[in-house]
Order: structure tokens, then C-alpha cells, then sequence
């Protein structure tokens, strides 16, 4: 009995060791499997991390595609290539470039308050075209030779009266209304060559001059070469050598050949700033622009025409300089405008008049082998009815408002063999108004009209004195 209760007994003990050992296992287990999942949680956080990453990556990826699929039809809906690019860039659009206007500039080189680098520019948007004027630094603004001085000249305009004073003479010289003016130092030449790695320019002669009072010195060999900055500037601004001798007559002598190397020069830089790998030193250049170029454009304004730019092609660009004669007056060196050629000159570079005489020369009609146009099938088909110019007696009247334009009106009509017979002043006006006095025939007023190139033919009270009374306004 004893032995049995003994084994009941072991057995209870063991049972129990065995269910503590079981629990006890259990609970290592279980804690074994808590440890378990707060490392797969870890990882998991790891994953949804990355997971979530590469959503925004992707997300973003996709956007800067879409980005750029907008972009590139912006770009071709602008005309494509860099001129697309900038246009977009800069918010621009090409029905917006159709709506520019022309811009008429007066760009002046400076170097040390001396303009000695006058041009008018003209820059057509919708054409793709622009014509370039150079005006010498000679040119005479006095109202008489016999007292000139140098003073008088147009280049020392600038020092007395700054920028708005020299756009007022070209103005009057012209007959022009220029508005905007852009003025470069010499330095903002130099550092623009150099910031785009130098101008392929072939240089007409050997160029040898020294100024010491300038710190200029010009030393460059004739021929195709590329040019730095500082070498840039010395061509464009070279004149004659230590020895006095210049450009050949054929060119242009001393300050024509000078203007025609300038005119040449800009056309190559122009091009080459054009070139899309430049488009990476744009603000490098907008950094010198904002410096060392003096402008009275304003950047909503100026922001227009910078897209249509990038696509000009320089073939399209007229240049040539201001017809006159180099001479001395009153012991001064000066280059006299002669009014008429300059107001040929104007209307054809400028205002798309074609002047008469040229026309006559350049067209021609194959069917007949006879030269007519309009203009002259107004005026010469009509030949035998047209009175003697020397019979028609004119009465001019200055409405330009300038002294000088009106000289060049009479001095135009007294070459043609028009008599003048009297002259008056008035209150300026826009438009020239030409009104017939003895009631001549219409092909004799309108030889008038376009010899000016401008008027507004009217009928007047007749008059003993004078054949037509002519008001010159502002647009002669």
C-alpha cells in the first residue's frame, strides 16, 4: 500500500515538473515569438519606407515628363530649336512676336564720354529683317560752317547732353523719331567676346597704332583670325597707323573704313551669339548687359524681341553709312550730311520708299522691253502735259520744327529746278500738306509729292504768286 501511494505520488510530482516545464516552455516560446515580430515589424517599416519612396520618385519622374512633353510642344508651337526655347522661356509666343512693332534704336559706342560710335538701327519683328546706319563721329550739327567748331560736332553731343541730346540731333539728321537708346562701353565689348570664346573676324589690313593717352594699343595682322576681347575692340575702333597711312580708298578711308569694319565686325558677333551653345552663358551675358550697357528700354518691352532674335539670320541685315563729305570748316574737321541722298538714303533703308530714279533704272517690263512702275506711270507717261519746272512757283512753309530738315526740303526742290518764291514759319505739324494754287494739272502735284516722298495733296484759293504752297511737316 505503501508502495502504491508512493508511485501515486512520483507520478503526480512528475506530472506536475512536466506541465511546469511545458508552460515554462511555452512562455519561452512565446517570447521568442514577440521578439520575432517586433523585427519583422522593423522590416516591414523598412519596406513601406522604400515602397513609398519609389512612389514619389516615380511620381515625380512622371511629372518632369509630362513637364517636359508640354515644354517641347510650347517649344515647336514657337518655331522650334533655340529660338522655341528661349521664346517659351521667357513667355513669350510666336502670335505675339506677329504683333510686334518695328524698333528703332540709336547705338552708341562709348569710350571714355566720347561716342565715337553712332548707329541707327532698325529691327523688324515680323520681317526678320533690320537695317543699320552709321552716322561719322565728324558729323556737323552747327547752323553754319563758317563758325564751326568741334563742339558742333555730333560725337561731343554726348558730353554736353548725354544721351536724350544726341538722340535729338540724329533725330533732326534723319528725320527720324527714335525713341530708345543704347549706349556700350568699350569694356562691355571686350568682356562679351570673351565671355563667348572669341569672334572668328577677318580683319581687312595690318592694324599698328599706339595711344598712350588712351592705353590703346592696336596690333593685329591682316586676315581671317580669332579674335580676344581686348583685340576686338582695337579693330573696331582703329582709325589709321603710327604712320598716319588707313584703310584704302576703295573701302573707305579713315573714319568711313572705320564704320564699314564696325558694321562688318557686329555682323559676325551677331551671328555668333546666335548659336545655341551659348544659350548656357546666357546669364554671363545678361551679367555684362546689366553693367556696363546703359538703355532707356524697359524689360517688358525689350523681352518681346529677344526670342525672335535667336532665329534672325544676319543675310537679312542692311547696313550702310551716312552719304556726305569730309571737309574742313572754319579749320575743323567735319563730315557734312548731304541732305538729299541722306533723305534717299532714309526712305529706303528705313521706310521702305523706294526712291524714283532707282525704280525707273530697276524695272523693267519684258513685254514691251520698256522700264515703268506705278510711280512712274503716274508721273512720266504723262510727260508731254507736265509744265516746266522752272514755271512752278513754290511758297514753302517749316512745319518740321527743325531748321535743318527744312533747308533740306528746299535745297531737294531748288535741285529739281523748282522756283521758290517765298518761305514762312508755323507751328510744327505731323503731316506735309501740298496744295495746288493754279489749278495745275494732278501729274504736275504729284511730281511734287514724290520727289518729298510724303504730302497730302489739297486744292487751295488761287493765288497770282505761287503755283503750290507746300506745308512740310514733320513726317518729311
Amino acid at each position: 500500500m505503501k508502495d502504491k501511494r508512493k508511485n501515486k505520488s512520483s507520478e503526480k510530482e512528475y506530472d506536475e515538473i512536466e506541465v511546469y516545464v511545458r508552460d515554462n516552455e511555452n512562455t519561452k516560446s512565446t517570447k521568442k515569438t514577440k521578439k520575432k515580430s517586433k523585427r519583422d515589424k522593423k522590416e516591414d517599416k523598412k519596406k513601406n519606407k522604400k515602397h513609398t519612396l519609389r512612389k514619389v520618385l516615380l511620381t515625380l519622374l512622371l511629372i518632369i515628363i509630362v513637364i517636359g512633353i508640354i515644354f517641347f510642344i510650347h517649344v515647336q508651337k514657337n518655331g522650334g530649336g533655340l529660338k522655341g526655347i528661349v521664346t517659351t522661356v521667357i513667355g513669350s509666343s510666336a502670335e505675339k512676336e506677329k504683333e510686334l512693332q518695328d524698333i528703332y534704336l540709336l547705338v552708341m559706342g562709348k569710350s571714355e564720354n566720347m561716342t565715337d560710335t553712332i548707329m541707327v538701327v532698325k529691327y523688324s519683328a515680323k520681317n526678320q529683317s533690320a537695317s543699320m546706319l552709321s552716322i561719322p563721329r565728324d558729323t556737323f550739327t552747327g547752323d553754319d560752317e563758317k563758325r564751326a567748331r568741334a563742339s558742333d560736332k555730333i560725337n561731343s553731343k554726348y558730353i554736353n547732353g548725354g544721351a536724350q541730346d544726341t538722340l535729338k540731333e540724329v533725330n533732326e539728321l534723319t528725320g527720324l523719331n527714335i525713341r530708345y537708346y543704347l549706349i556700350v562701353d568699350t569694356k562691355a565689348l571686350r568682356d562679351l567676346v570673351d565671355a563667348i570664346g572669341g569672334v572668328e573676324f577677318d580683319v581687312p589690313i595690318d592694324m599698328d597704332y599706339d595711344d598712350v593717352t588712351q592705353a590703346l594699343h592696336i596690333h593685329v595682322k591682316k586676315g581671317l583670325q580669332l579674335l580676344n576681347g581686348e583685340q576686338a575692340e582695337g579693330v573696331v575702333r582703329f582709325r589709321h597707323n603710327n604712320n598716319y597711312t588707313s584703310y584704302p580708298v576703295s573701302y573707305g578711308d579713315n573714319d568711313l573704313g572705320r564704320m564699314r569694319t564696325q558694321r562688318e565686325f557686329l555682323k559676325i558677333l551677331l551671328k555668333q551669339l546666335m548659336k545655341p551653345a551659348n544659350i548656357t552663358k546666357i546669364n554671363n551675358l545678361l551679367k555684362i548687359a546689366q553693367e556696363e550697357v546703359e538703355t532707356n528700354i524697359d524689360w517688358n518691352t525689350a523681352k518681346g524681341y529677344v526670342p525672335s532674335l535667336f532665329g534672325f539670320n544676319t543675310n537679312n541685315l542692311v547696313t550702310n553709312a551716312l552719304p556726305g563729305e569730309a571737309k574742313y570748316a572754319n579749320g575743323v574737321a567735319v563730315f557734312i550730311a548731304n541732305p538729299i541722298k541722306t533723305k534717299e538714303l532714309i526712305n529706303t533703308m528705313f521706310l521702305q520708299v523706294v526712291n524714283n530714279t532707282e525704280q525707273n533704272e530697276e524695272t523693267t517690263d519684258t513685254d514691251t522691253n520698256t522700264t515703268k512702275n506705278s510711280i512712274k506711270n503716274e508721273i512720266t507717261t504723262s510727260s508731254t502735259t507736265l509744265k516746266p519746272k522752272s514755271s512752278i512757283s513754290l511758297q514753302l512753309i517749316n512745319g518740321t520744327g527743325s531748321k535743318k530738315r527744312f533747308e533740306a526740303a528746299k535745297t531737294q526742290l531748288k535741285a529739281q529746278g523748282y522756283k521758290i518764291q517765298g518761305e514762312a514759319q508755323t507751328t510744327p505739324i505731323d503731316k506735309t500738306i501740298i496744295i495746288n494754287r493754279k489749278d495745275l494739272n494732278t501729274e504736275d502735284v504729284e511730281a511734287v509729292k514724290s520727289l518729298l516722298g510724303t504730302g497730302k495733296i489739297a486744292v487751295g484759293k488761287t493765288s497770282e504768286k505761287n503755283s503750290i504752297t507746300i506745308l512740310i511737316g514733320k513726317d518729311y
